[in-house]
């Protein structure tokens, strides 16, 4: 996570990316399994899924826990940086609706 001039565009930056909104959206409903949250999300390749999970790691809005199973297990969770962050997220969601409405409209 980079620090902008604004936290506007600190925020923006940091979840901007494919579907990384939508990512912090599903595990806010609970902890999901790669998987799980590939077949959530079928428009989004499986190599673009790993790399937004990883930055995701890395900016600390989810966590990444790995059982010690043959095969191993690997679950993501949100952070506690993730749960925060999520009202705006729902807001950001809520005016997405408003938006396509209007286009539905025209």
């Amino acid at each position: 996570m980079k620090k902008s001039y604004c936290p506007i565009d600190t925020f923006i930056n940091t979840i901007k990316g494919k579907r990384k909104g939508t990512i912090i959206l599903h595990l806010f409903q609970g902890n999901k399994r790669y998987s799980e949250l590939v077949r959530l999300m079928p428009d989004i390749s499986e190599r673009m899924m790993t790399k937004q999970l990883k930055e995701l790691e890395v900016d600390g809005l989810i966590n990444r826990t790995v059982f010690p199973e043959v095969p191993p297990r690997v679950e993501y969770s949100l952070s506690t940086l993730g749960q925060e962050i999520h009202p705006v997220l729902k807001g950001m969601f809520k005016g997405g609706l408003l938006f396509e409405k209007s286009i539905d409209n025209t």
